[in-house]
């Protein structure tokens, strides 16, 4: 961690990202199957720890492995198009521990993508953002950070609503 305080940028980027991915697990660590697909809030059925999990394996997966790789969808991502806009979050029928272990090799997946551009490298395949603008790595990597750390706080609450754990 020390090292982020003078790093460059893109060492910067990839190790607060790379923090922040590390957190996810130990948010879940402990939790029965139960509580992990718990749904805590009316208004967000889907918003579940599994649910969670398996929406940043996705997004790890859409940014890195679509967009700025450029492999197309083979119709087999929960975004393929005609799906339902939360289809990551639909799963009931997998194990915590199976999310967490997808989750972690696409991480690993990313960083290796990411030793292949530099931070102004443009995505090859634009995604379809209201904006419709290609996006850089380094617009990649700064969303990811906010992505991961913004649901890193929603497994904060979660966590702390199933059974007061905290932190």
């Amino acid at each position: 961690m020390r090292a982020l305080h003078t790093a460059d940028e893109r060492t910067s980027l990839i190790g607060w990202l790379d923090l922040q991915r590390s957190l996810v697990r130990p948010k879940c660590e402990g939790l029965s199957e139960a509580d992990a697909h718990r749904q805590l809030l009316p208004t967000s059925p889907l918003t579940t720890v599994a649910g969670l999990v398996s929406h940043l394996r996705w997004v790890e997966y859409s940014w890195f492995t679509e967009n700025l790789l450029g492999t197309p969808d083979t119709g087999q991502t929960p975004f393929t198009e005609g799906g339902h806009p939360d289809a990551e979050m639909f799963v009931d029928h997998r194990t915590l521990a199976d999310l967490l272990d997808e989750y972690d090799a696409e991480c690993a997946r990313s960083n290796e993508i990411l030793t292949g551009f530099t931070l102004d490298d443009v995505e090859t395949l634009p995604p379809p953002r209201p904006s419709g603008q290609p996006a850089s790595t380094r617009y990649i990597l700064n969303h990811m950070l906010e992505e991961t750390a913004r649901h890193l706080g929603h497994l904060d609450i979660l966590r702390e609503l199933l059974d007061g754990r905290r932190g």
